[in-house]
């Protein structure tokens, strides 16, 4: 799977930061861009990992649809 990815010079720290836009809050950065690269694909990889979800008694699960 493919995502777009953002890298911009951080000129305070001479690194690169990395974000990925269709993911909020999914950063990284690296010393290099190879490096950030590395870095968000192991960040993606993480955001994307399923979570387990803790309920409380009698709470209902459900799915949404969109358009």
């Amino acid at each position: 799977m493919k995502w777009r990815v953002i890298l911009e010079p951080d000129t305070e720290t001479g690194e690169w930061a990395i974000w990925c836009p269709e993911l909020p809050g999914c950063v990284s950065a690296g010393e290099t861009q190879e490096e950030a690269l590395e870095n968000i694909r192991e960040a993606i990889e993480l955001y994307l990992e399923p979570d387990t979800i803790q309920l409380a008694p009698g709470a209902i699960t459900s799915e949404v649809t969109l358009g």
